[in-house]
């Protein structure tokens, strides 16, 4: 052997298996399993990172499980999406086993042809014609929290918010007016809430008894997710009816509800019936929860955060003039403010805190190789709050997204100390090819309600009962548990 092979040989990167990685001791046969505290395994996953580096591993019953808190690394998984990775194949298979596959469950040329007619649904066009209902469904959010204001009552924050999108993402995908704000009993909204948190459970489950033993809770959860499959399937008649009656509605429909019927019954999509169902359940679902949590949290730091609270009012005051609400489409779409305060809100308490991936081929990440289809938790906070990027990292600062805007949330190494890195490495809702088709309607809403709060009450009280701060609690989305709000009426501003 010459010398010059030899250097190749000691200069050639050094790769090693998730076996040589560390991480937290495991126990026999069960190894880190019953180590993992679920609703707060975003937080255990974070620490653990603090000790064993930013790529660990977990043992996980008989399976090895590569835990990934670097940026940079999560946005090359997510950028080479659907290809190269997917999401994590149990969590299909069990999205599918309680009726709700669709876009976001899918993968592959699966993924590739429902995305398309959801993506319509949620583009700024359609945006701008739905947005007279938005207003509708907001001034009801107004009057829930008038009511609240006069009797000085704490309101269930989460309750309250998650009825205002519920309504929104139902009107705007749906056509349909369930209006859960004003009518409390209403079957999708008192029982959507408990299919991510059941969800979650099952993923973390060691394995699936429900499939051979069906406990109290199991029985509870078929009687919720019967109720919202009624509920789905009777919208999904009606809007059938409607363009049953109105032919043109097959051509040119109106909403994604009637696009993906028209995709179902022409076959030009190949839609099947599950994943008609899916679809609806997928985007209610989604609608729901993320952006009723971020609101929550959004307003939880504002009230702590009194300073940007008063910048926000200040703007809001300036922008709606006589109103007490947006009402134009192209006001709402402003208040850059409020988008800096929605950004740090989602950078220091994303909904989504873990992604659960897994790989379609062998790769290696960082010299790691990882066998195909490995289970990889990407730890979605942990590069967004690091000091060494900025020393304030931890500090909410909505002025720090003003000051620069950042470039492709992609490109993370190479910033460090200048800020940008900080705010590039926040991705709440993904990254590449399947970069959340509903953000433009989140970012909407989030709009609308923290501009109502503004311009007409004053933040009296956003904590726990007993006046702590909320802990965040993980059930597939992660929440500020048991927040609550109280509100007074501004003085008169216009």
């Amino acid at each position: 052997m010459d010398s010059s092979t030899v250097t190749r040989q000691r200069s050639a990167p050094e790769i090693r298996t998730m076996g040589e990685l560390p991480g937290p001791r495991a126990w026999p046969l069960v190894g880190n399993l019953l180590q993992i505290d679920q609703p707060r395994m975003h937080a255990q996953l974070e620490d653990w990172a603090d000790v064993h580096g930013s790529l660990y591993r977990l043992r996980l019953g008989g399976r090895d499980v590569l835990v990934v808190a670097r940026s940079d690394l999560i946005a090359g998984i997510l950028r080479d999406r659907p290809d190269g990775w997917r999401r994590w194949s149990t969590m299909e298979n069990l999205i599918r086993e309680i009726g709700s596959h669709g876009v976001f469950s899918a993968e592959g040329d699966d993924w590739r042809r429902q995305r398309r007619l959801v993506m319509a649904a949620f583009d700024p066009g359609h945006l701008k014609r739905y947005f007279p209902a938005l207003v509708r469904v907001t001034e009801r959010l107004r009057q829930r929290l008038d009511a609240a204001a006069r009797s000085g009552e704490a309101i269930d924050a989460l309750s309250v918010l998650m009825r205002y999108t519920v309504d929104v993402t139902a009107g705007l995908a749906f056509g349909i007016d369930v209006n859960t704000q004003q009518v409390p009993e209403n079957a999708i909204q008192n029982h959507l809430d408990k299919m991510f948190p059941k969800l979650f459970q099952r993923m973390n489950a060691p394995f699936p008894y429900w499939r051979y033993l069906r406990l109290p809770s199991d029985r509870a959860f078929d009687r919720h997710r019967a109720k919202v499959h009624e509920a789905v399937t009777g919208y999904i008649g009606m809007a059938r009816e409607r363009m049953q009656s109105n032919a043109g509605l097959r051509e040119q429909p109106t909403n994604l509800l009637e696009a993906l019927i028209a995709a179902r019954d022409d076959g030009g999509a190949g839609l099947s019936e599950e994943e008609l169902l899916g679809n609806v359940l997928t985007v209610l679902l989604a609608g729901e929860d993320t952006t009723a949590n971020t609101l929550g949290w959004a307003l939880y730091l504002l009230h702590t955060h009194r300073a940007d609270w008063r910048s926000l009012v200040e703007e809001v005051d300036a922008a709606l003039a006589g109103d007490d609400l947006p009402r134009s489409f192209d006001v709402a779409r402003g208040f850059d403010f409020i988008e800096a305060c929605v950004n740090e809100t989602m950078r220091l308490r994303p909904v989504g805190p873990v992604f659960f991936m897994e790989n379609n081929r062998e790769t290696a990440l960082d010299g790691v190789s990882v066998p195909r289809g490995t289970l990889v938790l990407c730890v979605m906070r942990k590069g967004a709050v690091d000091t060494r990027l900025a020393h304030d990292a931890a500090a909410f600062r909505p002025a720090r997204w003003r000051e620069a805007s950042p470039p492709d949330t992609a490109q993370v190494a190479g910033d460090a100390g200048s800020g940008r890195a900080l705010l590039k490495a926040s991705m709440p809702f993904g990254s590449g090819p399947r970069l959340c088709p509903g953000r433009y309607l989140a970012l909407l809403e989030m709009k609308m309600v923290l501009a109502t709060f503004a311009r007409n009450y004053e933040l009296v009280d956003v904590s726990t009962e007993d006046g702590a701060p909320p802990a965040e609690r993980l059930a597939f989305t992660m929440f500020p548990e048991g927040l609550r709000i109280r509100v007074a009426p501004r003085a008169a501003t216009r």
